[in-house]
């Protein structure tokens, strides 16, 4: 992949190959694309990609089992 991944192009480009990067390995993730407008010190507008990882990883694995340690992920969590 090359080119510039702030720009809305390139931001939804990436959003699209990390989603399909882990869900390929069993992993729900959740990308979302916001629009920060124009920067000033970019001189152009910017598109943010944000996740809901956690140092690079899922917070799940499909069917909400935890992607650390294969428990429910509300068990996990304390909620259960």
């Amino acid at each position: 992949m090359n080119g510039d991944f702030c720009d809305n192009d390139g931001a939804r480009k990436l959003k699209t190959k990390i989603e399909e990067y882990w869900t390929s390995r069993g992993f729900d993730v959740s990308i979302n694309l916001v629009e920060a407008g124009f920067v000033p010190a970019m001189r152009s507008a910017r598109t943010d990609v944000r996740s809901n990882m956690v140092n690079g990883m899922p917070p799940r694995k499909k069917g909400g089992r935890n992607a650390e340690v294969g428990k429910p992920a509300s068990y996990v969590r304390g909620i259960g």
